[in-house]
């Protein structure tokens, strides 16, 4: 990396630094650090969504994936449209007429604090494990282009987003993320063009050999649900984002910033729409580089022998370029952006590039750390210790929870190095700490008279089906026939159907031979 690009680069980081840290001056109180006292226009609090859904495991792990594959997994980008319209039909209007900060407090009242409590620890699990996908995903990029160490890395981006985020609250995080965003979509059509006008043969020779090795394949449209046919991919993008715009915090208190109704709905539409083709044109960067890297085979081996030189750092060269002969195409993915960025890209706009994909790390890191400490706050805190408690002090608590996820997410970033794709750790990990929430929260909305100990038991059986579904391939003692034969994304889809399903037959058989008077909770 010149000196310029890594001027380029701390520039950039500096002034989004120092904007987020400009807001500490409207941080001021709860209300302003957890929901900007209402007032944001619905154009920016969409273009945060949108910058939320855009992480680095979008800039680097989206690429990798077309790379290694084809475009299975835009299937999961098609499924947004369809949420995004059941949320501002259902979810929205439901959380702005609540005026409930936390997206749990409804669970309470349905099912009792411990619906309330299971909710706030499984969304905090699946946050740490954003935070950690990211940080490892940025690390990735920034260590193919300035050979600084992954872990390093790791433990300044943490330190710099955790700093604003602590500072300035979640109109900080919503202009930053305007900013961001706006970086990531000029970024992404420029690596576009320069992947393949850089191509030999330019960009119709690189689309035709893309396209005869398959890379523009949705995948199988065969019922086949222990593959990632359209329809598992289809089903679990449904799933992941409802989960996401229903009862993810991060969302919820977005629509609380808006100005108004009609505002918030504007913010889920713009997003969703967005972000649809903005994840087109990341697909088409891997495509384009896997017809690069084929076409050149020499820096396809580069790439390899550098990939091999950071698994192997001991190994001598002949043994490197062994290694790096057998390595496949899924293990070199995530590592041919960075490896064109740096080697392809002219001096000035590889900074340029590289802080592109800070600022979609930077720009979810906070989202999670925001809500996160909101979180703790509403639901921890005031739940279980203070009801009652002072201005200060609830400032305070929120700032000091923001600095505990800070470091444990940075902490689980560091865990995760040395693994193979980070768009599929993420997306593992996001099925099973999700923990089917979204189960409960659609039986808690679909049942009339909820119940207690009917909802305790659907979720137990939920909570069983992820178990086995997670664990068991991984088990050698658990017999062939008794293992998950379903592909690892239908995680969330069984286990939110498990709770759903489980739950309303529960009441019903309930509810029907019941002698107790029944009154349906408001």
């Amino acid at each position: 990396m010149a000196t310029v690009d890594i001027a380029v680069l701390l520039i950039y980081l500096t002034g989004v630094i120092a904007f987020g840290c400009w807001f500490v001056r409207r941080s001021g109180s709860t209300q302003e650090f957890m929901i900007a006292g209402g007032r944001l226009p619905g154009w920016a609090v969409g273009l945060s969504i949108f910058g939320t859904y855009l992480s680095s495991n979008t800039f680097l792990g989206v690429p990798g994936k077309a790379y290694a594959t084809n475009f299975n997994a835009f299937v999961f980008s098609l499924s947004l449209p369809l949420a995004a319209w059941i949320a501002q039909r259902v979810f929205v209007p439901f959380y702005r007429r609540s005026g409930q900060v936390s997206a749990y407090e409804h669970l309470e009242e349905r099912f009792g604090a411990w619906a309330r409590t299971y909710a706030v620890v499984c969304y905090l699990l699946t946050q740490l494990a954003r935070t950690a996908s990211i940080l490892f995903g940025v690390a990735l990029g920034l260590h193919a282009l300035t050979h600084w160490p992954v872990a390093t890395i790791i433990l300044v981006t943490g330190a710099l987003v955790t700093l604003y985020t602590l500072l300035g609250g979640i109109e900080a995080v919503i202009w930053t993320d305007v900013a961001q965003s706006l970086v990531l979509m000029v970024g992404a059509m420029v690596v576009l063009g320069m992947v393949y006008f850089s191509a030999p043969g330019g960009p119709l020779a690189a689309v035709e050999l893309a396209a005869d090795r398959g890379k523009f394949s949705l995948g199988s449209w065969g019922l086949d649900w222990t593959q990632s046919t359209v329809w598992v991919m289809l089903l679990y993008g449904l799933f992941i984002n409802l989960n996401n715009f229903g009862i993810d915090q991060s969302f919820v208190q977005r629509y609380h910033t808006a100005r108004s109704d009609a505002a918030a709905a504007r913010a889920v539409w713009s997003a969703a729409l967005l972000y649809v083709p903005i994840s087109l044109i990341f697909f088409l960067i891997g495509a384009g580089l896997f017809a690069y890297y084929e076409s050149r085979p020499d820096m396809r081996q580069e790439v390899a022998m550098q990939v091999a030189r950071s698994s192997h750092p001991d190994a001598s060269d002949e043994d490197l370029a062994a290694i790096a002969t057998g390595l496949s195409t899924a293990e070199i993915g995530d590592k041919v952006l960075p490896h064109f960025i740096a080697t392809q890209l002219p001096t000035g706009l590889a900074g340029l590039l590289i802080a592109a994909i800070f600022a979609a790390a930077m720009s979810s890191i906070d989202t999670s750390l925001n809500s996160s400490a909101t979180i703790f706050y509403q639901d921890i805190f005031r739940r279980y210790w203070r009801p009652q408690c002072s201005e200060s002090t609830a400032l305070l608590t929120l700032r000091i929870a923001t600095i505990i996820m800070g470091v444990m997410g940075t902490g689980m970033g560091l865990a995760l190095i040395g693994v193979q794709s980070i768009l599929d750790a993420w997306w593992t990990l996001q099925g099973v700490f999700a923990g089917g929430v979204l189960g409960l929260f659609l039986l808690g909305m679909a049942v009339h008279y909820p119940r207690t100990g009917p909802a305790v038991l659907a979720t137990a059986a939920g909570i069983g089906c992820i178990a086995w579904l997670s664990l068991s391939p991984m088990l050698e003692w658990v017999p062939p026939s008794l293992r998950n034969p379903l592909h690892a994304n239908l995680t969330i889809v069984a286990g939110t159907l498990t709770i759903f399903v489980v739950g309303w037959l529960l009441h019903s058989v309930g509810n029907r031979w019941s002698v107790v008077p029944k009154r349906p909770v408001r």
